[in-house]
């Protein structure tokens, strides 16, 4: 394994674990400025608003995220890269019963100047 396929699969790892710990600021170290996240029913939406519902959700008192991510596919492409996941989830919101989502991501991944590996565009299956 590349030194490159090694860094992805901890960028992997750890959106999933920050994601279950509420850093919301870790995840966003994980994106490009630029990033693109596309979901079914919904436009194309950025950075910022994935920043303002992560932030909704973190002020949801007693709110659980547990899950994780299977890397089905990975290939790296000089400074791109890209990662087939299989996410299995389940959101708990307070005082309700869990919410269970799985299905798959297309995530293209970008080397930026720093050398660091961020998510430039998701699309997520996840239904």
């Amino acid at each position: 394994m590349s030194d490159d396929e090694r860094a992805i699969r901890v960028l992997v790892d750890t959106w999933m674990a920050a994601s279950q710990a509420g850093d919301i600021t870790t995840v966003l170290h994980l994106m490009a400025d630029d990033v693109v996240f596309m979901v079914p029913g919904r436009p194309p939406y950025g950075k910022d608003a994935f920043r303002t519902a992560s932030q909704s959700m973190q002020g949801m008192q007693g709110m659980q995220f547990e899950g994780g991510a299977r890397i089905e596919e990975l290939k790296v492409l000089g400074n791109w890269a890209y990662v087939r996941n299989y996410i299995d989830l389940t959101v708990t919101p307070p005082g309700a019963a869990p919410v269970k989502r799985s299905g798959y991501t297309l995530t293209v991944l970008r080397k930026e100047a720093d050398g660091q590996w961020r998510v430039a565009r998701d699309a997520n299956l996840v239904l």
